[in-house]
């Protein structure tokens, strides 16, 4: 008998298969400690990084608990971010697609609060969302919550340094007393232990112990003054070939600097900052999760909540103040028992925080030269897929199965060149291999969907 099977748990053969058609096989760690005392309905305080398969965790809990009888609002999910809100809200509807009537609505900044009101005036049984829009909502009196018998904080600990306590206290204060409480924390600090105490009843704390995050992958840092980066990020594209990248920041500015040099280089390039409008974030992160966009540059605030599947390289164009930073910016790599690469560009006035990675991580690490890379190529891999956008989604009834009936219908394109389609509130998208973009955009633009045409645009 297999320890690690979500057949041990007290799960419907329904959930069970959608379980295993969506890929969790086995439980992680994190899921095997925490799923048995959440789905009984305890108080749970969980240390779990990002990538460690939290969100089955709750999902999986909110799912056994919620009363599909009734429209009213059960389950809130709180989450530091926009980006993060909206990668838990897609994750929550897999894993509960095998059910009916599941109804979720997503609130954050930076999308019309009109239209979120409209969302929680149809019922949505669970809400997905970050501390501030939630609390103005709460404070109109458009999302009620005397009904809600689960209360789940995702990344606590980042909640808390983004300052958002005061509006976690005017959430909680008009919550049931009696209700489940969840709480997922990177880390314990004296705050979290604060938190957890007037949130939570008896609650079990559960700390698994994680293998190293950088076990799997194979990290190297550059000397390179500060004049040279723009041209050391060259050299290292150029010798690592990578078909997708991620290269931090520490400042807006930089990100801007970076992607000029790169889109001079004919690399598809994106910068991700705090400047940017929520839908520009939103169709940045689209593309470069659809192979659309081959580098993401990126300050680390912009990069809260960014989980993306199978990244090969994550290069630090700058070193991060702190060494658990550092950690945390390269465990975007190196998931799911796959190595992955991190690189970083090091000035002689970065040896001190050189010395702080060493001594954090255990580790021995030595600055290399640039001139041992010796890069043949001119450019790195053009990205193999454009992005189409769709003036429609999940509020006009559209589903992926429409969008490729859509694209691959007679005289349409072949199945096998399109990728990934994502279905939002108002907004879908849909990515095709590169060669095929023009006949996509094409037949999309003169097909129906769901009995009407939509604006499609190349992203």
């Amino acid at each position: 008998m297999n320890p690690r099977s979500f057949s041990n748990l007290p799960l419907s053969a329904e959930q069970l298969s959608n379980l295993d058609s969506l890929g969790y096989h086995n439980m992680t760690p994190v899921q095997a400690a925490a799923l048995p005392g959440a789905l009984a309905g305890e108080d749970l305080i969980i240390q779990a990084r990002t990538g460690s398969g939290k969100t089955a965790v709750f999902a999986l809990a909110l799912l056994a608990r919620l009363d599909l009888s009734s429209s009213s609002t059960q389950v809130l999910v709180l989450c530091p971010t926009r980006e993060l809100s909206i990668q838990v809200s897609s994750e929550l509807r897999r894993i509960a697609r095998h059910r009916q009537n599941v109804t979720l609505a997503t609130l954050y900044g930076g999308q019309a609060s009109s239209l979120q009101k409209q969302a929680l005036k149809k019922g949505a049984r669970i809400v997905v969302g970050t501390p501030g829009r939630v609390a103005d909502l709460v404070e109109r009196g458009s999302l009620v919550l005397r009904d809600l018998s689960m209360l789940v904080l995702d990344e606590a600990d980042r909640m808390l340094d983004m300052g958002f306590i005061k509006e976690l206290k005017q959430i909680t204060r008009v919550l049931p007393r009696k209700r489940q409480t969840l709480l997922f924390s990177a880390t314990f600090p004296e705050n979290i232990e604060a938190l957890s105490g007037h949130l939570q009843r008896d609650p079990q704390r559960i700390t698994v112990e994680e293998p190293n995050a950088a076990a799997d992958i194979e990290q190297h840092l550059f000397r390179c003054a500060p004049e040279d980066k723009l041209e050391g990020l060259k050299t290292l594209l150029l010798a690592t070939q990578p078909t997708a990248a991620v290269i931090f920041c520490n400042f807006k500015q930089s990100t801007y600097d970076v992607r000029a040099r790169l889109r001079d280089l004919g690399i598809s390039a994106a910068a991700l900052n705090g400047d940017l409008e929520q839908r520009v974030r939103e169709d940045i992160l689209i593309r470069f999760k659809h192979q659309s966009c081959s580098v993401l540059i990126a300050t680390d605030v912009a990069a809260r909540g960014l989980d993306i599947k199978d990244l090969p390289v994550v290069i630090n164009y700058e070193l991060p103040s702190s060494p658990e930073v550092y950690t945390h910016r390269i465990g975007r790599t190196g998931r799911a028992g796959k190595r992955g690469v991190a690189l970083s560009l090091c000035g002689e006035r970065e040896q001190g925080k050189l010395a702080q990675i060493n001594a954090y991580q255990k580790s021995s690490l030595k600055v290399e030269s640039l001139e041992s890379l010796r890069p043949t190529a001119k450019s790195i891999p053009r990205a193999s897929h454009v992005t189409l956008s769709i003036s429609g989604g999940r509020k006009a009834k559209i589903r992926a199965g429409d969008i490729l009936g859509a694209l691959t219908s007679e005289g349409g394109i072949a199945g096998s060149e399109v990728g990934k389609i994502d279905v939002m509130d108002f907004t879908a998208y849909v990515a095709v291999v590169r060669s095929a973009a023009n006949r996509a955009e094409k037949k999309l633009s003169e097909s129906k969907i769901k009995g009407r045409r939509y604006k499609i645009n190349k992203l």
